[in-house]
C-alpha cells in the first residue's frame, strides 16, 4: 500500500513565530507533499511556554521521537524524557512542554501515541471520526457534564492541557491503534485548527481533494 502525504503548517494570525514542529516537515511555505511506503511515520508537536521555549519543547520532542527505537509510545516517552532533560540543563527553558500525536501506518492498521490536545481525526466514507481524546479540562468537564462543547468553546481555560511532555518525568501517553482502508484519509493537527474550525467543516475540506490540497484549505479557512 503507497500512501499519499501532505504536511503544512502556519504561524496563525495572533502570533509572530509558530510553535509546532511537524514531520514530515514541509518544504518552505505552503503545503508540501509526496509518497511513502509502510510503515510510514507522521507526527505533530504543539509547543508551548513563551516566545522561545514552546519552539524549543516542540522541535525536541519531534527529533528525539524520531531517533528513538520502539514503538509509537515508547517514541513518544523518549521525546519527554528529552524535553524534561533540556529544561533542567538550561534553566530559563524552564516551564516549556509540547502535545505530541504520532502515528506509524502500515498497510492495514495506524498505531498512535498521543499526549495533550492536538488530535488524530479518520476521514472515511464521507465521516469524521476523532481517533485521540483531548487531554484538557473542558474535555475533561464535557466528558462529567459539568460543560457542553458549545460552553466549553468559549470558555475562558479552554486553552488549559492535563497532559503534556516536559511537565514531568513520568507522563501517560494514551496507545491509540485503528484499522485502516483504502480510501482512508487520517489527519494530524494542531487545536490552532481544531478551535477555529467545526468537525463539519474539516471533513467537508477533506473531501474530494488531493492531500496537499486539502492541507493547504484547512490552514487557509482557519486562517
Amino acid at each position: 500500500m503507497t500512501f499519499h502525504w501532505s504536511a503544512a503548517t502556519d504561524p496563525g494570525r495572533v502570533r509572530g513565530h509558530n510553535e509546532d514542529s511537524l514531520w514530515p516537515r514541509p518544504d518552505g511555505a505552503g503545503a508540501s507533499g509526496g509518497e511513502a511506503e509502510a510503515p510510514f511515520l507522521a507526527m505533530v508537536a504543539d509547543g508551548m511556554g513563551g516566545h522561545v521555549a514552546g519552539e524549543v519543547a516542540s522541535r525536541l520532542a519531534a527529533e528525539a521521537a524520531l531517533e528513538a527505537e520502539g514503538d509509537p509510545v515508547q517514541r513518544v516517552l523518549t521525546a519527554n524524557a528529552a524535553v524534561v532533560r533540556r529544561a533542567l540543563d538550561q534553566p530559563r527553558l524552564a516551564g516549556m512542554g509540547t502535545t505530541m500525536t504520532l502515528a506509524v501506518f502500515s498497510p492495514d492498521e495506524v498505531e498512535m501515541g498521543h499526549i495533550g490536545d492536538s488530535r488524530a481525526y479518520l476521514y472515511r466514507d464521507g465521516t469524521l471520526t476523532q481517533l485521540t481524546r483531548d487531554h484538557s479540562l473542558m474535555a475533561d468537564m464535557i466528558a462529567s457534564g459539568e460543560l457542553t462543547p458549545e460552553q466549553a468553546a468559549v470558555h475562558p481555560f479552554r486553552s488549559v492541557i492535563t497532559r503534556a511532555l516536559g511537565m514531568e518525568s513520568h507522563v501517560v501517553v494514551d496507545r491509540v491503534t485503528h484499522d485502516l482502508q483504502p480510501g482512508d484519509r487520517v489527519l494530524l493537527c494542531s487545536d490552532g485548527l481544531t478551535t477555529m474550525l467545526a468537525d463539519a467543516q474539516v471533513a467537508a475540506l477533506l473531501a474530494g481533494v488531493d492531500a496537499t490540497t486539502a492541507a493547504a484549505a484547512l490552514i487557509a479557512a482557519a486562517n
